[in-house]
């Protein structure tokens, strides 16, 4: 029987371990500062500490089955709760990230639309909207109408009012989208779904476990959750400013019919009744522990203490981008994520790409967007903003060419 490329004779743990050690030198170097986006640092070591310890401890548990892990079931309850409180949800559940909890989000509106007669649903939502629900509509046989966004950057309720009709099955808004950082017009979004009868999504993946604690530091925050009447469901990553690592997220209902709709339960099978309350049959163990370790460790208090750093940090990129000639954040963001660009008004000539491309060269890694270069703003980035903004000054005074790197946020590995 052929093995295929699996090797004849393995190889010893210490060489392997020694190889990787090696070859990781060239990673992204995410507690250096230099690095946006992908892992949100909070320069804290005792958290990195205890998530690495429960990683370990729960590696090879599997919660297909919670009831064999009574402590992994009590630490998903207690991770829920804490979710469900924060953001005035009805029901919750876990999931192995955004894009997860932004599927189920849809399977749970076209189900709700076909139960009410509707044979091909769609999906309405911005330009600026996670592709997961373009990715979730192809698998899910829903049709996505992209809308165009306002001058400011959000969704354009007028534009979703003009594109609804009988088929329409779910809303969406961002909280903030990823692009720019602002948070589209919820309330106006939800308000139409309302009076429409259908579903309206609060894609917070992004901001949910930051925006709540922004709002206790007395920035403006328009109303984005479930205090929003209308708004029917809401995704939150505890893996982004959750601070926990990945892959953990929260889908959350506002009532538990709606949630009862994401169900799987299949008992023609000869191995007994099958059931699980997202995607995923088999759910990793260390994920639910830590989403529980970090909730329960930062408590309010330390996310209070990463928010008001995250804050400052914030403040100090967008003061030293916007002091350099020739450069301006695009929109003005809602929190922590922004974009920012080549000044048109500015006699200045600036090739954005190039200036990502010199701020590579100098170590920094800048996400490339169709506009511009994006900042995702974490804890530990308070500590680099002089020399981020030295660098991007330097940068723009010896742009030279671009090189012509691609503008991407995700990628496909293929032979």
């Amino acid at each position: 029987m052929e093995t295929g490329n699996i090797p004849r004779v393995g190889t010893p743990a210490d060489e392997m371990l020694m190889a990787l050690s090696k070859e990781r030198e060239d990673d992204l170097d995410w507690r250096g500062g230099k690095a946006f986006s992908l892992v949100y640092n909070t320069d804290d070591p005792e958290l990195e500490a205890l998530q690495h310890e429960i990683a370990a401890m729960f590696l090879h548990e599997n919660a297909l089955n919670p009831f064999r892990y009574r402590t992994l079931l009590r630490m998903e309850a207690e991770t829920l709760d804490m979710a469900r409180g924060l953001f005035g949800a009805g029901a919750a559940a876990l999931s192995s990230g955004g894009s997860e909890s932004i599927f189920l989000a849809v399977q749970t509106a076209r189900d709700s639309a076909r139960a009410r007669g509707v044979l091909a649903p769609e999906l309405l939502c911005a330009t600026t909207a996670h592709p997961a629900f373009a990715k979730a509509c192809k698998y899910l046989d829903v049709k996505q109408i992209l809308l165009p966004v306002r001058g400011d950057g959000r969704a354009d309720p007028a534009a979703i009012a003009n594109s609804m009709g009988p088929s329409t099955a779910l809303l969406v808004a961002s909280a903030p989208c990823y692009p720019f950082g602002v948070i589209d017009p919820v309330e106006e979004i939800a308000a139409l779904a309302a009076d429409n009868d259908v579903l309206c999504h609060v894609d917070a993946c992004l901001g949910g476990y930051l925006l709540p604690f922004w709002e206790k530091l007395g920035e403006p925050v328009p109303p984005w959750d479930f205090r929003v009447e209308g708004v029917t469901s809401l995704s939150a990553d505890i893996h982004k400013y959750g601070y926990c690592f990945k892959g953990v997220s929260t889908i959350l209902y506002r009532d538990r019919d709606l949630y009862k709709r994401q169900i799987f339960m299949y008992d023609s099978w000869p191995g007994g009744l099958y059931a699980s309350a997202s995607a995923a049959g088999t759910r990793p163990g260390s994920p639910i522990a830590a989403a529980w370790a970090t909730l329960t460790h930062l408590g309010e208090a330390g996310y209070m203490r990463l928010a008001r750093r995250v804050l400052e940090a914030t403040r100090g990129f967008r003061v030293g981008i916007e002091s350099i000639d020739g450069l301006r954040v695009s929109y003005p963001p809602d929190m922590s994520v922004f974009e920012f660009s080549a000044d048109p008004d500015s006699p200045r000539v600036v090739d954005i790409d190039a200036v990502g491309d010199r701020m590579d060269e100098r170590g920094w890694n800048l996400d490339r967007q169709q506009g511009g270069l994006h900042v995702m703003v974490s804890p530990g980035h308070d500590k680099v903003i002089d020399l981020f903004v030295e660098d991007l000054s330097s940068a723009v005074a010896d742009q030279g060419t671009a090189g012509g790197k691609a503008h991407t946020y995700g990628d496909v590995v293929q032979d």
